[in-house]
């Protein structure tokens, strides 16, 4: 595994990345553009009300890309930080701190929206269920993170941070088969399980629009922070 992350790890060096964003960033700034415009457009004026929720159900056009972009931002974060730790790349522990801001604002967006989700659903804003405290901790894992990182900068102490997201990310299948293991208010997988869908085909369509505008997102916010902490770092005399 060590030989693997020191083979592909000499791939992730400062000059590729800085060579590789000049081509991606443009486009992927234009494929987030066009997927979030044609995902909003056709979501919400092109596809019917459902017949239970009505209009309400729209609402997962951003809470679903936004819950499954958190759990996967972390999960991206915690193999960054495991390669850290093992190879001692500081590169690694970059990519993990340009990627922290965007997962912890797709947390707290997920927890925005399934409140409003949740209030005319349920009949109440929030309930301490598994799967709604689960993510509310993830949203302390990521906040926590950001802090360690604020407070230990100034030493270059990245072990800290870096073990507190390898260890926390135990917390993100505890998420994902929550409404399994325990009762809770909220619904079960209704898209990444064995059985068929249980969303309406007419309502998929848009739902993987937005979905990949939040990836495009992701990479292309995260890839120009990246690049902008190489600049950083070489603007004050520091190498990799």
């Amino acid at each position: 595994m060590v030989v693997i992350l020191k083979k592909y790890g000499l791939l992730l060096k400062p000059q590729n990345i800085l060579l590789f964003s000049r081509s991606f960033l443009p486009w992927g700034s234009a494929a987030t553009l066009v997927c979030f415009m044609i995902g909003t457009l056709w979501g919400l004026a092109l596809t019917p009300a459902d017949y239970q929720q009505g209009n309400l159900v729209k609402i997962m056009y951003v809470h679903v890309p936004a819950s499954w972009g958190a759990l996967a931002i972390y999960t991206l974060m915690a193999i960054c930080s495991a390669a850290g730790l093992i190879l001692r790349m500081p590169l690694y522990f970059y990519a993990t701190q340009s990627l922290a801001p965007i997962g912890a604002s797709f947390c707290f967006l997920s927890l925005v929206t399934g409140s409003l989700w949740g209030k005319p659903t349920w009949g109440a804003w929030w309930v301490w269920d598994a799967r709604l405290t689960s993510m509310l901790i993830l949203f302390f894992l990521y906040l926590g993170y950001l802090n360690l990182v604020h407070i230990l900068d100034q030493n270059k102490d990245w072990t800290t941070p870096s073990l507190m997201v390898v260890l926390g990310w135990i917390n993100i299948p505890i998420i994902k088969w929550s409404v399994d293991w325990w009762y809770t208010l909220h619904q079960p997988a209704s898209l990444l399980r064995l059985a068929k869908p249980a969303i309406h085909g007419q309502y998929l369509g848009p739902l993987f629009i937005m979905v990949a505008g939040f990836v495009f997102y992701t990479f292309t916010v995260g890839l120009w922070r990246l690049c902008l902490m190489i600049y950083q770092r070489r603007k004050g005399g520091e190498g990799f």
